[in-house]
């Protein structure tokens, strides 16, 4: 490029840095998306099973004594537990899960409306979590509030850098 010239859509893309943040988001997503999926699909595999005997083979498996008190209430309230109950709980998962994976996909291809609806999602859990916090500290509900917040605040303060597509004209446009 000759001195004085001014640089085009792709030369300042490529001088402008990867965002790392964003990246992080995405496998964040993939990955939660990802458990969220498979423990939907755990949750339906139990519909109709005992899950009380269920609990007790999984923590004898794990090691655990599932005498212990916790586990004995815990298999009580398995109990009660209908599968019509079982289904509601995986079909939620399940929704949570592809709406996780759509926020990747929407990353990926930096739509705009993805980050939007992931600072939405990120926002709303915000005040649960702290309630839940308040009630009683556990580190890892504490992680997960401040990955939140992070998120929050940096795709809000990045979303004109890197949530739209460069280079690309509107259809019509």
């Amino acid at each position: 490029m000759r001195r004085g010239a001014r640089a085009g859509p792709a030369e300042v893309a490529a001088n402008r840095p990867r965002p790392a943040g964003l990246y992080a988001i995405i496998a964040f997503k993939l990955v939660k998306g990802g458990l969220l999926l498979a423990l939907a699909l755990g949750v339906y595999s139990l519909i109709g099973d005992d899950l009380a005997a269920a609990l007790e083979s999984v923590l004898r498996a794990l090691r655990i004594d599932p005498e212990r008190e916790f586990f004995e209430a815990l298999g009580t309230r398995l109990a009660h537990v209908t599968p019509s109950t079982i289904g509601w709980i995986a079909t939620g998962t399940l929704l949570y899960a592809v709406l996780s994976l759509v926020e990747a996909v929407g990353l990926m291809f930096r739509w705009s409306w993805a980050g939007w609806v992931v600072i939405g999602e990120s926002a709303f859990f915000v005040p649960i979590e702290i309630h839940h916090l308040m009630r009683g500290f556990a580190p890892l509900l504490f992680a997960i509030l401040v990955v939140n917040v992070l998120i929050v605040i940096y795709l809000y303060r990045n979303r004109h850098r890197v949530l739209h597509r460069h280079g690309r004209r509107a259809p019509g446009g």
